[in-house]
């Protein structure tokens, strides 16, 4: 009689496949967002050189505009300067700010840590308002409901520039509580946080409830309170960890909304990041800094993707299985 055949594990080759598919749309998201950010700034009226000696006000001779033309590449066709901006990126090389004169990577993880904290800061307190905005709205009965929904729609409508000038005139002008201005201090972070927060708990809590009353009403959910388990533990172990799927896979595309907000926040606070450095570039052409702010800003968006993917498979084991 023939022995049974052990069933393959297949889970090693899956999860390299995985690994790898990941990683080839890594690099692809790289390569475009780099291509497109080099190109856009191209476009842009003025001549490149002009910007290196200082903008249309420099007054530079001829002279200084032919070396700089000449130094940095100017003269050659685009898709040229293209692909040796592309060989200095795949080499790690973020190249030369043409304003600052100095190395673009240092000048910009110098300004990563304080935009990485107002994100982070904000996500945070973005999953605090939309956890108990969701479950006081589920629990409240069709009023709670109806204006739990509305207090979401309205926060997610906000715009960045409006909510920070309203808060600045509430808590910095009539209240005197908070500075209008980000300092050093936690005070300073108060404002800003604020800012990029309170738009994406609308978007959290809306997604956040409409999964949490769709749980509450799933099979798993009735056979926990039929073996008599109480209505706070069918809400907070049973419901609200399915409820909260949907809402930590979009996490990753929210800190990526965070850190472009900050382009706004930073300057209308006149907070030091990522936002400003960008923002300053742009308006220089200084293409080497834009080029590193947005690949900077791409890993970081990565990273968090797959962090959040590896927090839904660890909420939900059954996603292991894919």
């Amino acid at each position: 009689m023939a022995e049974p055949v052990a069933p393959t594990d297949r889970s090693g080759p899956r999860a390299l496949g995985r690994l790898g598919v990941r990683l080839a749309g890594a690099i692809f998201v790289l390569w475009a967002v780099a291509s497109v950010t080099f190109f856009a700034v191209r476009l842009i009226p003025g001549d490149p050189a002009q910007a290196v000696l200082g903008g249309p006000g420099s007054q530079a001779s001829p002279e200084a505009l032919a070396a700089v033309t000449a130094e940095y590449g100017f003269d050659q066709p685009v898709f040229t300067q293209y692909l040796v901006q592309l060989g200095r990126l795949a080499t790690g090389d973020l190249g030369r700010s043409y304003a600052l004169n100095m190395e673009v990577g240092p000048l910009v993880l110098a300004q990563l840590g304080g935009t990485l904290l107002l994100a982070v800061l904000a996500l945070g307190l973005a999953w605090v308002i939309a956890l108990a905005l969701a479950t006081w709205s589920t629990r409240g009965g069709r009023v709670a409901a109806r204006v739990g929904s509305c207090l979401e729609i309205v926060a997610a409508a906000l715009p960045h520039f409006w909510l920070a000038t309203s808060l600045i005139v509430v808590f910095s002008i009539w209240l005197g509580a908070l500075p209008p201005i980000s300092t050093g201090g936690v005070a300073g972070l108060v404002l800003p946080v604020l800012t990029l927060a309170i738009p994406l708990a609308g978007f959290l809590g809306q997604i956040m409830r409409e999964s949490l009353m769709i749980a509450l009403e799933s099979p798993f959910v009735l056979s926990a309170r039929a073996r008599g388990e109480g209505e706070r533990g069918v809400r907070w172990i049973h419901a609200l960890r399915h409820a909260s799927l949907p809402a930590i896979s979009l996490s990753g595309w929210a800190f990526g909304s965070l850190i472009s907000g900050a382009v706004v926040v930073e300057t209308i606070f006149a907070r030091p990041g990522l936002g400003r450095t960008l923002l300053n570039a742009v308006t220089l052409r200084d293409v080497p800094v834009v080029i590193g702010v947005v690949m900077i800003v791409a890993v970081a968006y990565i990273l968090m993707t797959l962090l959040t993917d590896a927090v839904s498979r660890l909420v939900d084991p059954r996603l292991r299985l894919s």
